[in-house]
């Protein structure tokens, strides 16, 4: 008994052996999709991984000086010594905790009141939108240099208006002390990036549909629930993104406190951890600078990647 096994379709046939038309057809595309992604790629790799590589690559040496130090120092390879060397050094310690509480304690704040901000020019009853809009960017959109001199002027002991109004009521107040140092660092930021924030915020409140809204008033919801628990949960995606932000933003502090120094000589050269890289290159120790970045980009990365999985769980267990 014979038996017949019918042949397979042809475009099963043509799928598994395509023509050779097809197959240049494919490498075409390849190679221009190739061809444009190229300068990306070329400028990515250059200007992106090979720095990160090479500060790597150069937080691994440390510098040797001998006899007085009058003769050009060696460079050893030294693998982890210069790690170990930074979280024994109090300084520099000392300055990862200070942007840590400065962050913990002025970004919650930040995004609190920009997401007031926020749903208080998103209200129907709200007027002169556009003007408040622009009234609550516009420090934002000063260059930070600039807004970090007019700060400096509103805290020097001998010229600040507020330090006058303080002494006026009876009241020691001087902005520029140790203790003060980072609550006006973090008022400052605070000043500088609510703006910013809230406009995020803002345009992600204008992507909500307005017959939700409606449709809560239709039923009895106030402002205040409405705002609860439709408007805030659905902008937290731009809550989460303002956050990362923030979070690379502190980390990243330099501006503010180098402004500071010229009228708070306590401003020490180490207050920041860029600071305190900038203050190795000064001293010409270029592989405890590099191992200084390298901490300190591991630190943030860390801190933003934590705070993602964090809300990534939550958002799961709802």
């Amino acid at each position: 008994m014979t038996t017949q096994t019918s042949a397979p379709p042809a475009d099963a046939r043509v799928a598994a052996h395509p023509p050779a038309a097809a197959l240049a057809t494919r490498r075409r595309i390849r190679r221009t999709a190739l061809c444009f992604l190229a300068p990306f790629a070329v400028l990515f790799l250059g200007v992106y991984i090979a720095p990160i590589l090479y500060t790597v690559d150069q937080s691994l040496y440390k510098l040797h000086h001998s006899g007085l130090g009058l003769s050009a120092p060696t460079k050893a390879f030294a693998w982890l010594g210069n790690y170990v060397d930074a979280f024994h050094d109090a300084a520099f310690r000392a300055s990862l905790l200070r942007v840590l509480l400065i962050g913990v304690v002025q970004v919650p704040l930040m995004l609190g009141l920009a997401l007031v901000l926020a749903l208080l020019i998103d209200a129907k009853s709200t007027m002169f939108k556009s003007f408040f809009r622009l009234a609550y960017f516009l420090p934002y959109a000063l260059p930070g240099v600039i807004g970090a001199l007019m700060w400096s002027y509103l805290v020097a002991p001998g010229l600040s208006p507020i330090t006058a109004l303080a002494h006026h009521l009876g009241w020691s107040l001087d902005l520029t002390t140790n203790g003060m140092l980072a609550p006006t660092i973090g008022n400052m930021l605070t000043w500088a990036w609510t703006g910013y924030n809230m406009l995020i915020i803002y345009s992600a409140l204008q992507a909500i549909p307005p017959e939700l809204s409606e449709a809560a008033t239709v039923d009895g919801a106030s402002a205040w629930r409405i705002a609860w628990h439709i408007k805030i949960p659905t902008v937290r995606p731009a809550l989460v993104l303002t956050t990362v932000f923030s979070i690379i933003g502190t980390a990243q502090l330099y501006n503010e406190p180098a402004t500071l120094q010229a009228v708070a000589p306590n401003l020490g050269s180490t207050y920041t951890p860029i600071f305190a890289a900038y203050y190795s290159v000064a001293n010409n120790d270029f592989p405890y600078a590099a191992t200084e970045s390298v901490i300190l980009a591991v630190l943030a990365f860390a801190l933003s990647f934590g705070f993602l999985r964090l809300v990534q769980r939550r958002g799961v267990a709802r």
